[in-house]
């Protein structure tokens, strides 16, 4: 197949890449595990997966040793930065989502890694081993996540950095929405780590691409509105907006905020890059119906 497409009535809300996430404390670094309820490793027990690599947590020592580099590193770089700031530079850094040093989960985090929690017969042991990068080259090969109004799909297709209009889609893996119990925001390092919980105690931890903007797609509180149930006024600004469009943006989708804005955005079907996903224009629309001059951080997309 070429790109995925959604069924006939299914809207299209999210299309970004995925991948399971990836140790960063030193112990763990550049390391993931697969794990029961028991904490038992269970990647060589799981259905139609090729061998991959196998990790050992560091010892504290061996820890210490591979980041005595990267301290002295680190320490010349704060003497530079003393001296840029006797000299009168800015040190001032930039603003958008980080993440923190502090990890939420040290037993998950920093003791171990794993990016799978699940026990026999349950869905998290029934995703694809694509999704692994010791497994499969993020060079040459991309898993992305599709959010619809009715599913979750998972899709496989090869990467050329210069040829990244050339999407060429294998559907790996698919289940309805209501799978999953909750998605829960993961900030320890990076702050792009998501960790889906399923309704069978399963779950997994993924590192994602637009996370705020996932985190919004899942949220079972933020329900569809149909354009033509809003006011004239609503109704009018929403057209204006469409007319600003490409002809294949596909339809207008609206979500309302807890501030009493809405969220319009389009998320193109047929408009996708292989690195980035779906192509998305996106305007949020005041309580009194028009595009927000100086919108809450709640209508603001990631």
């Amino acid at each position: 197949m070429a790109i995925w497409q959604p069924d006939e009535g299914e809207t299209l809300l999210y299309r970004s890449r995925v991948s399971f996430a990836t140790g960063e404390a030193i112990r763990v670094r550049g390391m993931r595990w697969f794990r029961d309820t028991e904490r038992r490793d269970i990647q060589g027990e799981l259905e139609g997966w090729p061998d991959g690599p196998s990790y050992e947590v560091r010892t504290l020592r061996a820890a210490l040793g591979r980041q005595a580099p990267r301290v002295a590193l680190m320490a010349l770089g704060v003497a530079v930065m003393v001296a840029l700031s006797a000299a009168g530079g800015n040190l001032s850094g930039g603003s958008g989502d980080s993440g923190q040093d502090k990890p939420d989960d040290r037993a998950d985090e920093v003791d171990d890694y794993p990016v799978m929690w699940a026990a026999p017969g349950t869905i998290a042991r029934t995703l694809p081993w694509q999704l692994d990068p010791g497994r499969s080259s993020l060079k040459h090969y991309r898993t992305h996540l599709i959010v619809t109004d009715r599913r979750l799909v998972l899709v496989g297709l090869p990467y050329d950095e210069k040829k990244r209009d050339s999407v060429q889609d294998e559907v790996l893996w698919e289940a309805p929405r209501d799978v999953i119990d909750r998605v829960e925001p993961k900030d320890f390092k990076t702050g792009w780590d998501v960790k889906i919980h399923f309704r069978d105690g399963s779950w997994v931890r993924w590192t994602v691409a637009r996370r705020r903007r996932l985190l919004k797609r899942l949220d079972t509180s933020r329900r569809l509105v149909a354009p033509e149930s809003l006011p004239l006024q609503h109704q009018s600004t929403i057209r204006e907006f469409m007319a600003r469009q490409p002809a294949d943006a596909g339809p207008p989708i609206i979500m309302r905020n807890t501030c009493g804005c809405y969220l319009l955005f389009v998320c193109s079907p047929t408009q996708v890059d292989a690195f980035f996903g779906s192509r998305i224009w996106h305007t949020s629309i005041s309580a009194e119906g028009h595009e927000h001059d100086s919108p809450h951080p709640e209508d603001l997309e990631g």
